[in-house]
């Protein structure tokens, strides 16, 4: 693709970077080089990386060591994966599930969570409940201690609400990602929209979101909460920036989209 040519400062806070070690599958994965060499193309001068699923090990201790050593001397910044041992659902069934789960010896803890967060190659945290379960409740503790952003994939499986019931009064800023619609669940973006009213520490990002109106909406009601997400690889960056250009918003609002707000809720994405 060609190289995108705008006059904005644009860092991502949504990518997925293979962490091996098996070779990247192409269109699923990408690794270092190669994620570099699309961010560049699109414009983009930092992001925010975090391992994928791992389907043949547990945990995400190897996984998020990987990905942190490949953010040395390259414009990322790691965000170390974490799960837990709960079931997101909020049917009967979940809850007497969670009722007799306990921690097992791979699940991220409150041990885990510190050493993360006192460790520099980390800058906060990525939380994909539907596919990794939720952390209990000593370790959610322990995020609201360190005071790190979390970045949440939410949707269909994990729907705002249910976010704002488990997560949101926890102390620890949440990156909301799709807007909070996985997949393309327009009334889930309504009401992710409706919980940056409530909760002051929420940002929708813009991965893989497609609906301009919803896009053009969030930014201009809440132009300080909308952060900038290509979700790569499943979206080229390039695609990711282009739906942001055509939107029909004021440049300035786009500015904050794009590099302004993701540097309030993740440090290390302003410099």
């Amino acid at each position: 693709m060609l190289e995108l040519e705008h006059g904005f400062r644009i860092v991502d806070v949504h990518a997925r970077l293979h962490a091996g070690p098996e070779p990247p599958l192409r269109g699923r994965d990408v690794d270092a080089e190669g994620l570099e060499r699309e961010l560049h193309q699109a414009g983009v001068v930092r992001a925010a990386v975090f391992p994928g699923e791992q389907a043949n090990e547990r945990g995400y201790l190897r996984a998020n060591n990987a990905v942190a050593r490949q953010t040395v001397e390259r414009p990322f910044v790691a965000l170390a994966r974490i799960d837990g041992p709960r079931d997101p659902g909020t049917d009967a069934a979940s809850r007497l599930r969670n009722l007799r789960v306990s921690r097992e010896s791979y699940h991220t803890d409150p041990d885990d969570v510190e050493q993360y967060a006192y460790d520099d190659r980390f800058h906060g945290f990525r939380l994909h409940p539907p596919r990794d379960g939720l952390p209990d409740a000593e370790t959610l503790d322990a995020l609201g201690d360190a005071d790190l952003p979390v970045l949440v994939h939410a949707g269909r499986d994990f729907p705002p609400e249910t976010v704002a019931d488990t997560l949101l009064d926890r102390g620890f800023p949440v990156i909301l990602g799709h807007f909070g619609g996985h997949p393309l669940d327009r009334d889930a973006m309504a009401d992710a929209l409706a919980l940056l009213d409530r909760y002051d520490g929420l940002y929708l990002d813009t991965s893989a979101v497609r609906y301009r109106d919803i896009l053009e909406r969030g930014i201009t009601e809440h132009p300080d909460r909308v952060v900038f997400g290509s979700g790569t690889p499943s979206v080229h960056p390039d695609v990711a920036v282009m739906e942001i250009l055509t939107l029909d918003v004021p440049e300035d609002l786009m500015g904050r989209v794009f590099s302004k707000n993701p540097g309030r809720v993740i440090d290390a994405l302003r410099e």
